[in-house]
Order: C-alpha cells, then sequence, then structure tokens
C-alpha cells in the first residue's frame, strides 16, 4: 500500500465525479485535453488546490495569489478574472454537490499549440482550464503513523532558472527526488538547496523542533506553501518561537521532532529521516499542538467568509 502525506479515505464517490474541462463537464473517465496542450507539451501550465471545509473554499485569496503571481512571472495571460475563475470552482463543487472534506485542483496552460514547440507564439488558443473535485479526507491512521523521508540527491534550484516557489507543471526535478525517496525504502523525499541547507520535501514543506522552537527553511528555495505559512502564523498568535532559517542535515538529525505541512494533510509527523529515528519516533507534543491550533485557524478562516 503507498504511503504518504496525501493518504485519503477511500469514497466511491469519486468515480461518478464531473471534471470541468474549458466550460464544460465531463465524466471522470471521459475527461481529456488535446495532446497539443502547451501543458502536455512542454509543461507550460501553472496550478493550485484548495481545500473545501465546511462550504468553505479554505485561504482561496490567498491561493488565488499565489497562482496569479504565477501567470505573471511565465507571461501568462490567464484570461479572466479572480472572479471568474472563482466562480467556475464553485460551479464544479455545486454540480458535483459537494460541500465538505473535498479536495480542489485547477490547472491552467497556456493552451493549444499549432505544433509541437516550445514557443509561445505558436499558441493557438486561449488558455485551457481544467478543475478537478475530488471526495477527500485525510487518514487519522496514516497522520498517527508519520511518515519517514530520505534526502535526494536532487536539488531545489536557483530562481534564476526555475524559481522554486513557482507552482508550476513542470515538476519533474520532484518526481526524480520522491522516486529516489522511494527505491530508498522512505515515503517521500527531502531536498536541499544548491548551499546544502535543508529546503523542502518533494511535495511538501518542512519542519524541524528544537527545544520547543520551530524552524522551516528561508523559503527561497521552497514552495512557500500556503499550510507553511498558516502554521509560522498560528506560532506567533500562540507564542511558539518560529523561525525561517537555513539549517543543515546536521540540526536536523538531533531535531526533536520534525514535520511536513500542505493543504491536504494538513501537519503530518516526521519519523525517520535517512534511517534515522528523528525524537522519539512518534507524533510528537509540538507537531501535534501545532496540527489542532491549525485546524482552530482553518475553522476561524471558513467562519470569515
Amino acid at each position: 500500500m503507498i504511503h504518504g502525506t496525501h493518504n485519503a479515505l477511500p469514497d466511491e464517490r469519486n468515480q461518478d465525479i464531473k471534471v470541468y474541462v474549458n466550460g464544460e463537464f465531463f465524466p471522470r473517465d471521459e475527461a481529456k485535453i488535446s495532446v497539443f496542450d502547451s501543458g502536455y507539451l512542454v509543461g507550460d501550465g501553472i496550478w493550485e488546490a484548495v481545500r473545501l471545509h465546511h462550504g468553505t473554499l479554505v485561504f482561496l485569496d490567498k491561493h488565488l495569489d499565489r497562482l496569479f503571481a504565477g501567470a505573471a512571472s511565465i507571461g501568462m495571460n490567464i484570461g479572466m478574472t479572480r472572479e471568474e475563475l472563482t466562480e467556475k470552482v464553485r460551479k464544479t463543487l455545486e454540480i458535483n454537490d459537494m460541500h465538505d472534506n473535498v479536495h480542489v485542483r485547477f490547472m491552467l496552460t497556456r493552451g493549444i499549440k499549432k505544433t509541437p514547440s516550445q514557443d509561445p507564439r505558436l499558441t493557438i488558443s486561449g488558455p485551457n482550464l481544467v478543475i478537478i473535485a475530488e471526495h477527500k479526507a485525510a487518514s487519522n491512521e496514516s497522520r498517527e503513523k508519520g511518515i519517514t523521508l530520505f534526502t535526494s540527491t536532487i536539488r531545489r534550484g536557483s530562481p534564476d532558472y526555475l524559481d522554486p516557489r513557482l507552482n508550476c507543471h513542470s515538476k519533474l526535478h520532484e518526481v526524480q527526488a520522491l522516486y529516489q525517496a522511494i527505491q530508498a525504502g522512505a515515503d517521500e523525499a527531502l531536498m536541499l538547496d544548491i548551499h546544502g541547507f535543508v529546503a523542502t520535501c518533494n511535495a511538501t514543506n518542512f519542519f524541524i523542533v528544537r527545544k520547543g522552537e520551530v524552524w522551516t527553511s528561508t523559503g527561497q528555495y521552497c514552495m512557500n506553501g500556503i499550510t507553511r505559512g498558516a502554521i509560522i502564523e498560528v506560532c506567533k498568535r500562540n507564542d511558539i518561537p518560529v523561525f525561517e532559517k537555513d539549517f543543515s542535515l546536521f540540526d536536523t538529525y538531533s531535531a526533536d521532532e520534525a514535520f511536513v505541512t500542505g493543504t491536504f494533510g494538513g501537519v503530518t509527523p516526521v519519523t525517520h529521516i535517512d534511517g534515522r529515528q528523528i525524537g522519539n519516533g512518534k507524533y510528537g507534543e509540538m507537531s501535534r499542538r501545532l496540527f489542532d491550533l491549525y485546524t482552530e485557524y482553518v475553522g476561524e478562516e471558513a467562519r470569515k467568509v
């Protein structure tokens, strides 16, 4: 059985979902995109994933901020306003009769190419928008078990060739890192930055706890996750010392606790890294407290809408 931060409870309703593709809805097995799509051809696209919690798309504004910033950075005209995009997401939820414990992923590519090519001038359509909403409740059993990490030789790159903060379709280096970790017998990959400091995981953000302090990377070489930001915020709100700083594997192996954060799983403990037990090898006290505080924070944000 595959184990990781995206483990979800089985839900048969997902077999009958309708997928949004450029203004139309299709059954799951019939949802398709052209082989001339820019995202398929060269990974030219951006995406976001949002949780639906008790009818509220949690932190939607922050996700849209990141999406539109990503579009600006790659010179892609999304072709719609934030409000128009939000309405399409809500329509997808409505047609699927979804209200809670839903994971929504919306993906935008530059559009259809005239011929296979990197050149954006050969794009002959507007952007392609696909929205996939699925019933997904995180597995508490998986969270309690925690995950193991392996430090990949694949580094998180410098922003002068592919800014790690860009949530784009080009994820091959992260797939390479994860594949290494899987081959080493771990669940997911830990990735270093170009200077050898701990940066992030292949699909989540990484934190350690040392002597009551919460540490995470500077944010220069990782996806600046929305949940990452929420954890930093709840630490500050509750007088928990939190630092965005450079730290190495030397600091990591001797940490009292480690955990990862992401939109789907929230806070997931890390029990082992590179075969070394972290702390007592269980869901740590601080990690558990931060999960509870994060859950409360999500509820507060949902009630604001």
